[in-house]
């Protein structure tokens, strides 16, 4: 096989043509780093290699794209990457920020834990699924939260006084006990805070 053309794409993919014919697309950094050049003869070994630094390069430049806007645990972040990459390129792209310092799985949960009880007001159960959901592990999650200290019945009185300025009604009512259920307050309190507005 004999690479015959190599064209320029956008965002830094080259098309790599192989004997006339489309082949794919790689990393164009890749590519002159690695003298892929028109008229080398290749076999599927040198593609192969080609096409996994290419992917690895790639993983490495879209997890760093993604952690320069927020924090990521590395479960969300490794999800993201693969969208565009092969599975283990993005767990060695992970790997590699974990390394660097730059994903802490502690340190993301500290930062999303005060997010979900300070400004979402959840409660402390629904702020702790919402941490596993990202791949904190439940210990840590727990540790964290209990960490904050936060009233779960000011939180309450905080999203009614916020979303639900006239509980007169009892349609109004129903609505906000829905919603403060799906925040993962418990009955008692809900109950306790709503009989301080009547």
């Amino acid at each position: 096989m004999v690479v015959t053309a190599i064209e320029p794409r956008r965002k830094g993919w080259s098309a790599v043509y192989i004997d006339g014919e489309f082949a794919l697309n790689l990393d164009t950094q890749t590519l002159l780093e690695n003298r892929f050049d028109v008229g080398r003869e290749i076999d599927d070994e040198d593609l192969r290699d080609i096409l996994a630094l290419s992917n690895e390069r790639r993983a490495k430049e879209k997890a760093l794209w993604l952690i320069s806007y927020r924090d990521h645990s590395k479960k969300e972040l490794q999800e993201k990457i693969q969208r565009t990459c092969d599975p283990d390129a993005a767990a060695e792209a992970v790997a590699r920020m974990e390394e660097l310092g730059l994903v802490n799985d502690e340190r993301f949960a500290r930062q999303y834990a005060r997010k979900l009880l300070l400004e979402k007001r959840m409660a402390r159960r629904a702020a702790v699924f919402e941490l596993t959901r990202k791949g904190i592990d439940r210990a840590t999650a727990e540790a964290v939260l209990e960490e904050i200290d936060v009233d779960p019945r000011e939180n309450i009185r905080a999203v009614l006084d916020k979303k639900y300025r006239s509980l007169q009604d009892e349609k109004t009512k129903r609505r906000a006990v829905a919603a403060l259920q799906r925040l993962g307050y418990g009955w008692d309190d809900i109950r306790a805070v709503l009989e301080e507005y009547d």
